[in-house]
């Protein structure tokens, strides 16, 4: 005998500014954009640290740590059981990172839009560095070329 369930397809969440979100692969991509943090370390309710740091790396492995140390986050999904989105009383977001009677709260400092405008920066500054020591490396090639035919 066979029982056949009907065929009905539940949405995926969707989630709007707060929620519970318990899916490694939603926290890994909610993460991935945070640039600098200030963090607060918690444990059963008492403050253990407090700073502020870049999230290096966010990533999901069920062998690896988490990491924060000397204003660096590495943030490994599986330390976590599931992560709380909530916004202050000025609507601005925070997530907490909880596990057990853990949490690793994270405040942005700044947005995803902010970050890119400003590896976008940092990209176009190497860009046009090496623009200039590519022509200077060029000038003094030929100059070389021209003091030889002497």
């Amino acid at each position: 005998m066979s029982h056949h369930l009907p065929d009905t397809k539940i949405p995926a969440p969707c989630i709007i500014n707060t929620g519970i979100i318990v899916n490694k692969l939603d926290i890994r991509r909610l993460l991935a954009d945070l640039g600098r943090v200030h963090y607060i370390y918690t444990q059963d309710g008492q403050l253990q640290s407090e700073g502020d740091g870049d999230v290096m790396e966010v990533f999901a492995n069920p062998q690896r740590s988490t990491l924060v140390a000397n204003h660096a986050l590495y943030l490994n999904v599986h330390s976590f059981d599931y992560l709380e989105l909530k916004q202050s009383e000025q609507q601005e977001p925070y997530f907490d990172l909880i596990q057990e009677g853990m949490c690793l709260r994270l405040i942005p400092l700044s947005t995803p839009l902010q970050e890119r405008r400003e590896r976008n920066l940092n990209v176009s500054a190497i860009e046009a560095m090496m623009e200039q020591v590519l022509a200077a490396r060029w000038d003094a090639e030929i100059d070389d070329d021209t003091t030889d035919s002497f």
